[in-house]
């Protein structure tokens, strides 16, 4: 352990107290998930395709049910994850220790090159690691590393259906409000392309757990001028429900 800061103090080896696989029994789940901030979108399906509750899920902000569907003749989980890093990976730890192994997620993200219109989906390769969870579950790193096979099969479902697409760096922030002008910048100069709340925790969760996740998103909020534009993102409800089906089909082949 590092004892400079307190965020590089963490033991990534050693179990925790609060173990999942010691306090959450297995159930019988779908091996593939698709992890939906869309909740709209969740509800739709859910009615629409009479989802069952795989699991009733709770925490004390509320529920968080891990729902089943038939896709393509396959069982599939989704839940929503609820917003920012911490809350995400702990509902992914659950998940996982329930009995999920193949993970896809979606989600909106502001975008820092202008370029990247409203709708324009994204292929997380890595993200960089400003927030804080992902030091409880990795080595301290710049970034973190998508992994090449979810990589591989959200890349065939959209290059199959045409669906335009970039590929590149995203940056986890756990301070919306916080994201200035300078660091902005910088973050641009690096790579990044989009910045979100959530990424980087999600992967090192899923590389700490050994399971699979990738991670696509939309573009939407603008931070790339002088102002920050809402650009109206939330409203895309056509792009959030094409992006759900894309997801299912991508995890599905991981």
């Amino acid at each position: 352990m590092n004892p400079s800061y307190p965020i590089l103090e963490n033991d990534t080896v050693s179990a925790s107290k609060l173990e999942p696989s010691r306090i959450i029994a297995p159930r019988d789940v779908p091996e593939h998930c698709v992890i939906s901030f869309f909740r709209e979108v969740n509800e739709k399906v859910t009615t629409e395709k009479q989802a069952k509750v795989a699991v009733a899920n709770r925490w004390e902000d509320g529920e968080h049910p891990l729902y089943e569907i038939e896709h393509r003749g396959r069982r599939l989980a989704f839940f929503h994850p609820g917003v920012g890093a911490p809350l995400a990976a702990g509902l992914l730890e659950e998940v996982i220790a329930f009995g999920c192994k193949r993970f896809v997620v979606i989600g909106g993200a502001g975008v820092l090159e202008k370029g990247l219109t409203v709708g324009k989906l994204i292929l997380v390769e890595s993200a960089v690691r400003d927030e804080g969870v992902s030091y409880h579950y990795l080595a301290p790193d710049r970034e973190i590393q998508a992994p090449q096979p979810a990589l591989a099969a959200i890349r065939a479902a959209l290059e199959t259906r045409r669906v335009p697409f970039v590929s590149g760096k995203t940056w986890t922030t756990d301070a919306p409000y916080r994201e200035t002008q300078a660091v902005i910048a910088a973050r641009r100069a690096e790579g990044c392309l989009t910045v979100e709340m959530e990424a980087a925790a999600l992967l090192a969760v899923a590389q700490f757990r050994k399971v699979l996740l990738g991670q696509i998103l939309y573009a939407g909020d603008d931070l790339s001028g002088e102002y920050w534009d809402n650009r109206g993102w939330q409203s895309r409800r056509e792009v959030r429900e094409s992006l759900f089906w894309l997801a299912a089909d991508a995890c599905l082949e991981m």
